[in-house]
């Protein structure tokens, strides 16, 4: 059975990828460009402080989205919902690393 959706929480929204720097990640962002689609995949039950991470359409993680994003969009992602994201914005290493990527998601309640 499909969680509700949050109340008071965006069913769209903008939000940067953190995380890019670290674990070989950032060798990734360049294979990303403006307007490709990303997945988010929920963490696994059980972590201390579950996150959402993005990962490109080969699997590869790039990064996670912020903590305050995750602590509502992962019970309601691992409860069976269904989130799109693609890439509004990245760039390059002259921007702070927490700034390089930009992401509109849009959480479907429709399904």
């Amino acid at each position: 059975m499909l969680l509700p959706f949050p109340e008071s929480c965006p069913r769209s929204f903008r939000a940067t990828v953190h995380g890019t720097v670290f674990g070989g990640r950032e060798q990734h962002l360049g294979e990303v460009h403006d307007g490709d689609a990303v997945r988010l995949v929920p963490d696994l039950p059980g972590q201390d402080d579950p996150g959402v991470w993005v990962h490109l359409g080969t699997g590869q993680p790039i990064g996670h989205l912020p903590p305050e994003i995750s602590a509502w969009l992962w019970p309601w992602l691992n409860g069976g919902g269904v989130a799109e994201a693609r890439v509004l914005r990245v760039r390059g290493e002259e921007v702070p690393s927490w700034r390089r990527m930009v992401i509109e998601v849009v959480c479907r309640t429709d399904a």
